[in-house]
């Protein structure tokens, strides 16, 4: 199966999602093969359907970046001991396939991260929670349209949570407040102030 990623796309964005129905798994790993040298696509797959995702964005990157730069601000302020696992992908042979934006071991690493993180700017079809629930990852982050949901992993499904397990006294809000702002760097020194004590949000 050859495929082309330039499609028609009636919605002006910076991403495009492509999407296929009735993929087989063996059909998916030989797109992915073909795609392999290109970075900016993101594929993911869940029970025949795949979804390509092209290209990754300037603010997808922005987000990213800067969230990512908070939560290691926090932990390391926090003296908590984690492992950067980065955007590796995770599968479920024959079932799923999805690869994180970012991804986090907590206390010591493992063959599962225990935080995947998830940059959504423009929505797909598939539910990127029934995504990792094969894989068993303890947390999946999801930002979207400057909100930030947590969900755990509860009874085989994920559940919506106010705090993360791993970090339950660190306020979402304030990760959202310094997300929103223009300078990264700003947000950082800042968000690292206001953690140690030395100043109000």
């Amino acid at each position: 199966m050859q495929v082309e990623l330039e499609q028609p796309n009636h919605q002006i964005t910076e991403e495009k999602v492509l999407i296929l129905q009735g993929v087989t798994w063996e059909q998916f790993k030989a797109i992915a093969v073909q795609l392999q040298d290109h970075r900016e696509v993101k594929l993911s797959y869940l029970n025949g359907v795949l979804e390509i995702m092209s290209p990754i964005g300037e603010q997808h990157e922005k987000i990213k970046s800067t969230l990512s730069l908070l939560l290691e601000a926090y932990m390391r302020e926090k003296s908590i001991r984690f492992y950067k696992r980065g955007g590796f992908t995770l599968e479920a042979e024959g079932y799923a396939s999805g690869t994180p934006d970012e991804s986090y071991s907590i206390g010591q690493s493992g063959d599962v991260p225990d935080i995947v993180i998830e940059v959504i700017v423009t929505s797909g079809t598939l539910n990127r929670r029934k995504l990792y629930e094969p894989m068993r990852v303890p947390e999946v982050w999801f930002w979207r349209t400057d909100q930030l949901k947590v969900f755990q992993l509860q009874n085989e499904t994920y559940e919506e949570t106010s705090r993360s397990q791993f970090f339950p006294d660190l306020d979402l809000n304030l990760l959202l407040h310094y997300l929103a702002y223009p300078d990264q760097y700003d947000a950082v020194q800042e968000f690292e102030q206001v953690i140690r004590g030395d100043r109000q949000p």
